[in-house]
């Protein structure tokens, strides 16, 4: 994408989709809304999206592009895999919570754009679940996580979670409160499961070299 398709005025165009999507709705917002509250003319919107459904998917992808790398720059200090997870589950919560309006877009409005859930290619998406997946095969490298979980199983999982705690909060409208309880919770019910006997299991595979090697 060229330059003069990047900036400010693109920048605060997003920012201005997020506050008309979430206050009324995907389908029900016009792009001379969005203009009026961006401060800009209807026609400048098309020269840097196509249609709403562009606009709405552009708000996914740099949404998440921003949180992968927010993540990212969080977990790379932390070494304990466990404390990893915990602090996933923390960030994502946290990042909605501190962003209600996006919030309410990613988890009701994005689910309203045929284009999205038909056409379009995750590719952030895919990212974001691999940060999880990571965190699960160090820790089962290190005997901290059982190791016969299954990391694209483990990694949709977790996310789920996430995605529906974030989903209910939105549409029943708790308090933030509720986030921090939830942020809890989940990370230690998934953690219990997914430590449950780790040591005991890998020392259980263990046993057939080790006889192998005996008898050799």
């Amino acid at each position: 994408m060229s330059s003069d398709r990047q900036g400010p005025k693109r920048d605060r165009i997003l920012e201005a989709a997020v506050r008309v999507f979430a206050r009324k709705g995907f389908h029900n917002s016009r792009i001379a809304e969005i203009a009026d509250e961006a401060g800009v003319a209807s026609g400048t919107i098309y020269l840097y999206f196509k249609s709403k459904d562009e606009i709405l998917i552009s708000v996914f992808e740099e949404s998440l592009d921003k949180i992968i790398r927010d993540i990212e720059a969080e977990l790379e200090v932390i070494d304990d895999p466990r404390e990893r997870l915990r602090t996933f589950i923390r960030r994502h919560l946290w990042l909605l919570r501190e962003h209600r309006e996006l919030a309410e877009v990613l988890q009701v409005e994005l689910r309203q754009s045929h284009k999205f859930m038909k056409e379009y290619e995750p590719r952030h998406w895919v990212e974001y679940l691999n940060i999880i997946a990571a965190i699960l095969k160090e820790g089962q490298k290190r005997g901290l996580f059982r190791p016969d979980i299954s990391l694209g199983i483990f990694k949709r999982a977790v996310f789920g979670a996430l995605d529906e705690i974030a989903l209910h909060w939105v549409i029943t409208k708790k308090n933030e409160g509720f986030l921090d309880r939830a942020a809890e919770q989940l990370s230690r019910l998934i953690l219990d499961g997914a430590t449950s006997g780790a040591k005991g299991m890998e020392a259980r595979r263990a046993e057939p070299k080790l006889k192998r090697a005996r008898l050799a």
